[in-house]
């Protein structure tokens, strides 16, 4: 099969590490590296052996897919351009800054058959990757991302850099519309908000309570969620998976005996295993697990929670 020929553009803090997968992939050829800095750009070039650009233009109709690794301003424009010319994109998340950008981007996908992914790495750690699809659907979920703070992602709030990664997931995980949300939340060190809670009231009826920090002393990166009969907790920092589930023996008279299991997932590389699954969708056809859509939907909701958040 021919190679794609692939471009990062933007090779900041997390772009650096996409051209670096790209570069040890078999099915690629990292062609070039676009960044507005020309020592950074040539840096990574000299490193795996590409171009360095510091305007993407050029590369327009020259390669088959492109990351786009830019600040969240101009995911819509260079998204666009890439798509428009014929190339397949993984955009970093949220996908763009509003809904009706996200939408015209996957209008111009679809009128051109090419692959939109976007970047919600979350999906692809093996931890979240060894849930059970065909369990029940949860009833009630509560997650917490913290973080200390750091100034590189300060261009959106704390919603948008990191709540939206466990938005995503619950919308998957609960496939149901959301009927209702509350939220609140605070600005501490920055302009933006800092800190944030949302409840979440899905249709179905099950209610997700999401926590996300830029201000915490601690990092901490879980998710617990509810099933009929079982309990299972996703933590992603450690890559971890347990299960308590009721068994068939009792542990009082009329009271099931509860079952642990937990899998352990060291190592593994989920920004790896994210841009391989763009590569095979790209060779195959197949839609990406985190499709336009599935990123236009999460950023819908992260909307509604930071105009919320806004009102309050």
């Amino acid at each position: 099969m021919k190679k794609l020929k692939c471009a990062v553009i933007g090779t900041g803090y997390l772009g650096k590490f996409h051209a670096e997968k790209y570069a040890g992939l078999d099915d690629c050829e990292l062609v070039a590296v676009v960044d507005t800095n020309e020592e950074v750009a040539n840096e990574i070039a000299q490193k795996h052996g590409a171009k360095a650009l510091t305007d993407y233009e050029s590369l327009l109709g020259q390669v088959d897919a492109v990351s786009i690794v830019v600040p969240t301003s101009l995911h819509h424009k260079v998204s666009k351009d890439f798509l428009k010319a014929g190339a397949h994109v993984l955009v970093e998340k949220p996908i763009t800054v509003t809904v009706a950008e996200a939408e015209e981007l996957i209008a111009i996908a679809n009128e051109k058959k090419l692959i939109l992914q976007v970047g919600h790495l979350e999906r692809f750690n093996p931890a979240i990757l060894g849930l059970d699809e065909t369990e029940s659907k949860p009833l009630f979920i509560e997650s917490h991302r913290l973080s200390p703070f750091n100034p590189r992602a300060n261009d959106v709030s704390v919603v948008l850099d990191l709540m939206i990664h466990d938005i995503d997931i619950i919308l998957a995980l609960v496939d149901s519309e959301v009927e209702r949300i509350d939220a609140s939340g605070t600005a501490v060190l920055t302009q933006g908000t800092d800190i944030a809670n949302a409840r979440l009231t899905f249709k179905n009826g099950c209610v997700a309570n999401v926590t996300a920090s830029r201000i915490s002393m601690k990092m901490e990166r879980k998710m617990r969620m509810f099933r009929p009969c079982s309990y299972i907790s996703v933590d992603f920092q450690n890559k971890v998976l347990t299960k308590h589930r009721t068994g068939e023996k009792e542990m009082f008279p009329g009271i099931p005996e509860i079952e642990t299991e937990e899998s352990v997932f060291e190592g593994g590389d989920a920004l790896l295993e994210e841009i391989k699954h763009f590569v095979s969708c790209i060779q195959t056809g197949q839609n990406p697990i985190v499709s336009g859509e599935a990123g236009k939907r999460a950023l819908e909701t992260a909307i509604k929670i930071t105009d919320l958040l806004s009102d309050g």
